[in-house]
């Protein structure tokens, strides 16, 4: 059922509106406001799908009202209803975020196309707004520990940029989460967040990978295919695992970042890309340099802003309000009760030596959740958390 708001001072039309509006649909529940004012008091108290707004109203005309909706609720699409002499004001309302205007006297068809366009609109916000959650909830970060509220506030100043970053420490720590908070902070958000585990894919596919292919370029090239650059253009691309990367990749890489530009495997066709680039490792770099293994100035291309992340052991103060976040996940994905952990069993998962970080918790909670009793003991981390 799709709730309507017809805020308009003659009751003439809101008759009108309302019968054309009830008679089209059954699904339209429609309720009227005789002016601006209680209009924006329905506005407040109940939730609506979309609101006609008449532009000339005493007390409050529909400008205000316009601009107070964007306040309270910015998802509510605004359709206003203009007089003849009102166009000029009408067309300005959607610069102010206006939906959409209709004329005076109403044209049927137009009226209705409207609606329901303004209508489907919103579904798609909504439903774009709970994805968006949902994604947003798949990288929480968990923690309260100094370390954990500075890596917060790096990001919170760093991601509205389009500042490169390197985030470094040892596996299993969540490198990854830092990325995806950069991203989604970012002004870059509504775009593509691009990953690519350096690591996993062989050295003489990671160019391909990277930055494309032409047809023929080697032996099963058989089309012409985008890299993860190009996916990423708008947005932003995670190099996870980058000091895994061949020293030819690393080439290409920087000549990326130098021009914002690369070109596919095979092609010396310069295409230009609009990326941020969040890289990741977890070797010392430095020591790499020193080596032979990573390039500098590839280095100092990416590490514009540092990020380290903690072990799980220099943040043991965090393991309670991690094991609670793995238990409720845990269980809600297994269709169970959420299980608790008595007070002995969470210390001494705070005095185990964690090697392989958030993740080994992970799977020690879940190992815990459908081995243990009803409330997770100390006798259960004894038995089934042992290395």
């Amino acid at each position: 059922m799709s709730k309507i708001l017809i805020i308009e001072d003659e009751a003439a039309i809101r008759r009108v509106l309302v019968k054309i509006l009830s008679e089209e649909s059954d699904t339209y529940q429609v309720e009227e406001a005789e002016d601006g004012l209680v209009g924006i008091e329905k506005i407040k108290k109940d939730d609506y799908d979309l609101v006609l707004c008449d532009i000339k109203m005493p007390k409050m005309d529909g400008v205000e009202v316009l601009e107070a909706v964007k306040k309270l609720k910015p998802e509510i699409p605004m359709v206003m209803i203009s007089g003849h002499g009102d166009l000029d004001t009408a067309v300005n309302t959607m610069r102010l975020g206006a939906f959409d205007y209709i004329s005076k006297p109403p044209d049927l068809n137009r009226l209705l196309n409207t609606v329901r366009i303004a209508l489907d609109r919103k579904e798609l916000v909504v439903e774009n707004k709970r994805l968006k959650k949902k994604v947003s909830k798949n990288y929480e970060m968990i923690g309260e520990s100094a370390a954990i509220a500075r890596i917060k506030d790096m990001i919170d100043k760093v991601a509205p940029t389009d500042a490169r970053v390197l985030v470094t420490g040892p596996n299993g720590t969540g490198k990854e989460l830092v990325a995806h908070w950069l991203h989604q902070k970012s002004e870059r958000s509504k775009g593509p967040m691009i990953e690519v585990n350096c690591a996993a894919i062989p050295s003489e596919l990671i160019e391909s990978e990277l930055f494309g292919h032409v047809k023929g370029a080697f032996t099963s090239a058989n089309k012409d295919r985008a890299g993860k650059f190009e996916a990423a253009n708008g947005g932003t691309i995670f190099l996870d695992e980058i000091g895994d990367m061949s020293l030819s990749a690393q080439a290409k890489v920087l000549r990326a970042l130098q021009e914002s530009r690369i070109q596919r495997v095979g092609s010396d066709k310069d295409i230009k890309v609009n990326v941020r680039v969040v890289a990741a490792t977890n070797k010392d770099l430095k020591n790499e340099i020193a080596d032979g293994k990573f390039r500098e100035d590839l280095y100092h291309r990416l590490a514009v802003i540092l990020i380290e992340v903690p072990a799980l052991n220099d943040r043991r103060e965090d393991i309670p309000l991690l094991v609670d976040y793995f238990a409720n996940k845990i269980s809600g994905e297994q269709g169970n009760a959420k299980k608790s952990f008595s007070d002995k069993a969470i210390k001494l998962l705070q005095n185990y030596d964690w090697t392989g970080n958030i993740r080994e918790l992970r799977n020690v909670v879940e190992r815990l959740i459908i081995l243990g009793g009803k409330e997770v003991s100390e006798a259960d981390v004894k038995a089934f958390a042992s290395k």
